[in-house]
């Protein structure tokens, strides 16, 4: 949740530098976020086309190069078994 709250974060004080400089943003927000998208998906296509190469099907080769996890993110409430909640490291240290 750390993450999401800094890109928040970051995108606002971007946004106020633009007021700022009475600039408006270089695309509208929908435009942006699909442009984001492809670039997500363009980085995984060198890994994935390098194991199908080598014979691999698509979606083993989408599996083998952690192309879910990239693109997506870690989603809000689901939790790696390796690695614990922010929110319960938190807690458990006195934080809140």
């Amino acid at each position: 949740m750390k993450f999401y709250l800094l890109s928040l974060g970051a995108g606002m004080l971007v946004g106020v530098v633009y007021s700022l400089l009475n600039v408006r943003s270089p695309a509208p927000p929908l435009v942006a976020l699909v442009g984001l998208l492809g670039i997500l998906i363009g980085e995984q296509m060198i890994p994935v086309a390098k194991q199908m190469l080598s014979g691999t099907a698509v979606a083993t080769a989408w599996q083998r190069a952690h192309c879910n996890k990239h693109i997506f993110g870690e989603l809000p409430g689901r939790l790696t078994v390796d690695q614990p909640s922010s929110d319960k490291t938190d807690r458990e240290e006195g934080r809140s």
